[in-house]
């Protein structure tokens, strides 16, 4: 590990984890969010929040104590073993690799519906050159692009409220928001600020990481809270439940309503710019966790490689870089969307669970976080999980599955690996 490789100071931490949190998710997760918990919106707003900052706490600790890069693979690991270890990494390497696929065919939706394919391949090789200049670039880039979505979601809200000032009684919870459809809507919105594990799989990149990460985890946690919160406030305002329920494109929808019209291809310019700040995120995090992993030659050592001038992982950075480009030139975006889910489903489903047992054998001297809070953190994302539909459940659970049983394999056929 190089001292040359940390560049990223707090704020450039904070802008990274802002580009995974605040992407695509925030212009399309309200109105599913709001189709199964109807004015209980914000309560499944407030459930996925909790059980966010309970897991960011037990992220934040960990990741200052092994500021290495790979996040939940490396803590498993390091404090229950290398299979645990070896299986958050394998989930989250698959599922955001869908995810890298499904989040470019949306960048090319947005921009160019009639050649999605070609505008996605294009996104992923322009970010993957970007990314291979150095870490810096690739936060620089981040940082425009949030700057970017952030002032079109402030425009929405700006113009939401000014219209839909008094219609405070929309927010009531009625009884239409029962206790699944929280739960429900909670999980769908879990996702959106899950992104906050990405500085964390920074680690080797960080200037002083048992000082920013800590710092910069739940900052970028907080100011994700309260933009989602302004948005859907505003939203369920002007639209109010069943109309926000029901949007195809939620956002556009609540401008044209609040009768400024003309801000409706701002709000798809900055989907557009949403997505492709999800999709530069993602394949950060995909490239520092196989990275991990292929330095502990889980995956093929040769990927394990630093380049001397710009002090990134460059063969991981191409190799990804070319599977998502192939992934996005030719699979279908809905088949590429359903199998992003349930990846991600089988990553979240044991990475959170064994980065909260991580953090529950952190010792005193170790600064663990209160015991409370990897309980709570385990038990919302199981509860979580199990509230999305059984398709996705068992799918993920078979993802989980494939990879263990490549683990064992491969260890029994080669059993003085280290």
């Amino acid at each position: 590990m190089m001292r040359a490789y940390r560049r990223l100071g707090v704020t450039d931490a904070v802008v990274i984890g802002l580009g995974s949190m605040i992407g695509a998710g925030i212009f399309a997760a309200l109105a599913p969010a709001a189709a199964v918990a109807g004015s209980g919106l914000l309560i499944g707003l407030a459930v996925a929040a909790v059980v966010a900052y309970s897991n960011a706490i037990c992220s934040a600790r960990l990741a200052a104590r092994y500021p290495a890069s790979g996040g939940s693979y490396v803590y498993g690991r390091e404090r229950l073993g290398e299979f645990w270890g070896y299986l958050a990494g394998w989930g989250f390497v698959v599922g955001k690799t869908a995810s890298c696929a499904a989040m470019a065919l949306t960048v090319g939706l947005y921009i160019r519906p009639g050649q999605a394919h070609v505008v996605a391949v294009a996104a992923v090789l322009a970010l993957t050159a970007v990314n291979y200049r150095g870490v810096q670039k690739s936060a620089l880039l981040t940082r425009i692009i949030v700057a970017v979505v952030l002032a079109v979601l402030a425009a929405v809200v700006l113009a939401a409220l000014s219209w839909a000032a008094g219609q405070w009684s929309r927010l009531d919870v009625g009884a239409d928001a029962t206790a699944w459809g929280v739960l429900q809507a909670a999980g769908l919105l879990f996702f959106a600020f899950a992104g906050y594990a990405r500085i964390a799989t920074l680690g080797e990149e960080v200037r002083d990481p048992a000082r920013t990460i800590p710092r910069a985890i739940p900052i970028a946690l907080a100011i994700a809270l309260a933009v989602y919160a302004a948005v859907a406030v505003a939203s369920l305002m002007v639209l109010g439940p069943h109309g926000l329920a029901t949007a195809t494109a939620p956002l556009a929808e609540v401008v044209r309503a609040a009768g400024a019209a003309a801000l409706v291809p701002l709000v798809r310019a900055g989907a557009a710019a949403a997505a492709l700040e999800s999709l530069l995120a993602l394949i950060l995090g995909v490239s520092r966790t196989t990275f991990a992993m292929a330095r502990d030659r889980h995956l093929p050592r040769m990927l394990a490689a630093v380049h001397p001038c710009f002090d990134v992982p460059h063969r991981v950075e191409l190799a990804v870089g070319v599977v998502v480009a192939v992934l996005a030139a030719f699979v279908d975006v809905r088949g590429a969307i359903g199998f992003s889910s349930f990846g991600v489903l089988a990553y979240y489903a044991i990475a959170i669970a064994i980065a909260n047992a991580s953090a529950w054998t952190l010792t005193l001297s170790e600064g663990p976080p209160p015991r409370l809070i990897p309980v709570l953190g385990t038990t919302g994302c199981l509860i979580l999980a199990f509230a999305l539909p059984i398709t996705s459940v068992l799918s993920g659970a078979a993802v989980l599955a494939i990879g263990a049983l490549a683990y064992l394999t491969r260890r029994r056929l080669t059993p003085t690996h280290p």
